[in-house]
């Protein structure tokens, strides 16, 4: 929980076209009918008949941080509405400030965008006018911001529509494609005259700007750019735009921190915090409507422009809104038909259509139009014939999204991958989190290993393999110089020469966030990466390399203390923080208690526990041997009430979005455990792992508290996903798809390479618990409980045959059905 080109335009095969002409005339009916929810629910039924039913709304309220505007599939731009949350906007905020253009998806930081800062309004402009330009402050966004009505809003993918019920009344909408975005204003009262603010010195509630510039040119258009400190205080970063009308401008201003200039064009600056911005006034008589066309641009002012030519205009004329929102929708129609569902309610299918469309918003594209970026050196750079991307949640996305995007969108995740190379070779080292052009040093461990590694085995580097090796050996190897932004692994000193990361609260960062605050949970997470690098190191022919790896993969064992007692359960053995000198961490005036945070970033030791993927062998042996190991599962899950109710999960798991602390129980709204339920399967229970699914899978829901915690860039969406599809990553670097019973009837999944993946598990429906009996892949029976990926890739039928009631010796349970420990793995 991060504080914080399509590959398959073929037309769609006639015999599934009635798979995905779905509607949402019914998407509120489960919901009561004065539930907000159920009317966001509600105004979203006029999707269009032909479309993949998707709720933007979902994941805006409970600290989801989803927006619900308008954004092309991994779009540069995004445009939604601004109100009181960090995040940008919460379903229940009473007022809009405004419309950004920069947004990040699901991030649990403050400082996620949000800037350039749009809202129509009406009324006078002047000295003693109804914003007085005579007077200081009349131009704050938190003052004339506008209430709105949730009655006839949507959210779909690629087109947003709300209505302010101040000003006269005013329906604002919004689109996008990769590089451009469309406002359309309606003004609905009486007003002669309507006004854009164009607001340059506000952003989102905790996003701070530190300078900007600003001029009218042409007669309709505005450009300049924003400097914002960014993502839980990180660097500053610069966003040029060039915003045009398709009407003509009749009056217009500048406003600063003294007050507003009528007839002012500027170029007009204002640095850190400074009211700052300019309004242009339309004559409303023939025409309603005023419509902004606008880019933005990480390179600098021409990119704007550009950005704007190339994704904004037609002829050299702006695109029609309808032009554009046909263009946007379009697009993200062949993204989502990508993969077909069959069975379940339009409230089943919004959910999971959703979940992929926001999956697919992240990372963002990077580059121009023209091919320039501006990289981690502060340099510009070309992408020639690939996309650049920006902004990589790795903490988060190394977990699920990471391995949605690689099999559904092989070529992106190829430019991934080399973006991630082209980060190092810019910025001097690999990212942990990557904002816009720099390293923010946010979240621990070392994320990017399992997450390169994973594009390795799936084929995403090929052809640099070595220069990935080097890369992710430097960063395992080493330490970043004390000049290059990056932090890389912290907490190397000491691990590579005791075994362990050292808990240490004083330890100076290069950000908020550094390995050596949690001690015990980088220590895992290193040991975890070091397991993959492993595979990767042996592959490539590092036998040298590969066995070290594979002996610190082991490190885990370093911060288990057999001795800690959970007093509550009389669980015994848990990790626990060291200090320096190899000695275990006790808080002042009181014992070690594995229900509290010291030692792990955003999770306790109950939590921490599972993240041994490397070596499930070894956390058996080390918890008591398998029936003991089983038992605590058992426990960590409430199994036997998550068994008699899949709703008690509402109560035994989740307190708060951000509960991470004082908890011995599964937490499903952060990172760190999401695996878990796979233990099961792991360790021969794989009907237990399809009950606590079939639990978890109820906090995704269709209304806008429908995702479970931060969704993190899509994170908890691709989570989500992989348990309705009945198949999940193990392992980074294994290749390994585990196997579990599908939410679905069936589903055909294009894979990016011409092949489709289809799975059918007759008799599976949402809500209902299914379990399962045999599997058969090509014609064969699987015992085994997973597929690698070349058996994915190869494309064909999974087919699963369910029962309700469980074989607790059956299918999943033999030693010999279950995957080894990688060979040379510490004992």
């Amino acid at each position: 929980m991060s504080r914080t080109r399509s590959v398959n335009n073929a037309p769609l095969k006639p015999a599934r076209r009635s798979l995905i002409a779905l509607t949402v005339a019914v998407m509120a009916c489960a919901l009561p009918a004065t539930s907000p929810y159920a009317v966001a629910a509600a105004a979203n039924a006029k999707l269009a008949v032909g479309s993949t039913p998707v709720n933007t709304f979902i994941g805006t309220q409970d600290e989801g941080n989803t927006f619900p505007g308008a954004s092309a599939p991994f779009g540069l731009i995004q445009v939604s509405p601004i109100a009181d949350h960090y995040a940008g906007f919460r379903y229940t905020d009473k007022k809009i400030r405004g419309f950004g253009h920069s947004f990040v998806s699901g991030a649990g930081c403050w400082e996620q965008g949000g800037q350039l800062s749009v809202l129509p309004v009406t009324g006078t402009i002047g000295p003693g006018g109804d914003f007085d330009t005579a007077k200081k402050g009349t131009f704050d966004h938190k003052k004339y911001a506008a209430e709105f009505s949730h009655d006839g809003e949507v959210g779909q993918a690629g087109y947003f529509k709300v209505k302010l019920t101040s000003y006269g009344g005013i329906t604002a909408e919004s689109t996008a494609l990769t590089r451009a975005a469309a406002e359309r204003y309606t003004f609905e009262g009486n007003a002669a005259t309507g006004h854009v603010l164009v607001n340059l010195g506000q952003a989102n509630e905790r996003h701070s700007v530190i300078g900007s510039e600003v001029k009218i040119v042409d007669g309709n258009s505005v450009e300049g750019r924003i400097v914002t400190r960014s993502f839980c205080g990180g660097a500053k970063y610069t966003t040029w735009f060039r915003m045009t009308f398709d009407q003509p401008v009749v009056a217009h201003g500048v406003w600063d921190d003294r007050a507003g200039w009528p007839g002012a064009t500027g170029p007009s600056q204002q640095g850190e915090a400074k009211p700052h911005g300019v309004w242009l006034s339309f004559d409303l008589k023939n025409k309603r409507s005023v419509t902004a066309i606008s880019a933005i641009s990480h390179v600098d002012q021409e990119g704007a422009r550009i950005n704007l030519q190339a994704d904004g205009m037609d002829g050299g004329k702006p695109l029609t809104f309808d032009a554009m929102k046909a263009k946007s929708q379009a697009q993200w129609q062949r993204e989502l038909a990508s993969v077909r569902i069959e069975g379940g309610s339009t409230d089943d299918r919004t959910v999971f259509y959703t979940s992929l469309y926001h999956a697919l918003l992240h990372p963002m594209t990077g580059n121009d139009a023209d091919g320039r970026y501006r990289g981690y050196d502060d340099k510009i750079h070309t992408a020639k014939d690939w996309t650049y991307y920006e902004y990589f949640s790795l903490w988060d996305t190394y977990r699920s999204q990471n391995q949605l995007l690689a099999l559904l969108r092989p070529e992106r995740a190829r430019d991934i991958a080399n973006s991630v190379l082209k980060i190092r070779e810019q910025g001097g080292w690999l990212p942990r989190w990557g904002y816009a052009n720099f390293e923010t040093n946010i979240m621990t461990g070392d994320p990017v290993t399992p997450f390169m590694v994973d594009l390795w085995r799936f084929g995403a580097l090929k052809g640099r393999e070595q220069e990935a090796w080097t890369a992710l050996r430097e960063n395992a190897f080493g330490v970043p110089a004390h000049g290059i932004r990056p932090q890389g692994r912290s907490g190397n000193p000491s691990y590579l020469k005791n075994g362990f990361v050292q808990h240490d609260r004083s330890f100076i960062s290069k950000g908020m966030d550094t390995d050596p605050h949690h001690g015990a949970s980088s220590t895992l997470e290193y040991a975890l990466a070091d397991g993959s690098l492993a595979i990767m190191a042996k592959a490539l022919g590092k036998t040298e390399d590969a066995q070290t790896l594979a002996q610190r993969a082991g490190n885990w064992k370093q911060v288990w203390d057999a001795s800690v007692v959970d007093e509550p359960t009389g669980e015994r053995g848990f990790p626990r923080p060291k200090t320096e000198d190899g000695k275990w961490f006790t808080d002042v005036g009181s014992s070690y208690d594995p229900r509290g945070d010291h030692g792990f970033h955003e999770g306790t030791a109950w939590q921490y526990q599972w993240l041994v993927q490397q070596d499930v062998p070894g956390l058996v042996a080390a918890m008591g041997g398998h029936d003991h190991a089983l038992k605590r599962l058992d426990q960590f899950f409430d199994y036997p009430a998550v068994l008699a109710d899949p709703n008690a999960v509402r109560k035994s798991w989740v307190v708060g979005p951000y509960s991470y602390y004082a908890q011995f129980r599964y937490n499903p709204n952060n990172e760190p455990d999401l695996h878990a339920p796979w233990m099961y399967t792991l360790m021969g229970q794989p009907w237990k792992t399809a009950t606590v699914l079939r639990g978890a899978e109820t906090l995704f829901t269709n209304g806008p508290g429908g995702v479970t915690g931060n969704d993190d860039l899509g994170t908890m969406s691709a989570w989500y996903l992989f348990s309705a599809l009945g198949i999940y990553p193990d392992m980074p670097g294994s290749g390994r798809f585990l196997l579990h019973a599908p939410r679905f009837a069936s589903a055909e999944i294009d894979l990016g390479t011409g092949k489709t993946l289809r799975i059918e598990a007759p008799g599976a429906k949402p809500g209902q618990r299914r379990f399962v009996q045999s599997v058969n892949y090509g014609g064969r029976a699987v015992e085994r409980v997973w597929l690698d990926w070349e058996q994915i890739q190869a494309g064909g039928t999974l087919k699963y045959k369910l029962t309700s009631q469980p074989d607790t010796k059956g299918w999943g349970t033999r030693a010999r059905d279950l995957p080894a420990a990688p060979a040379g793995m510490a004992r």
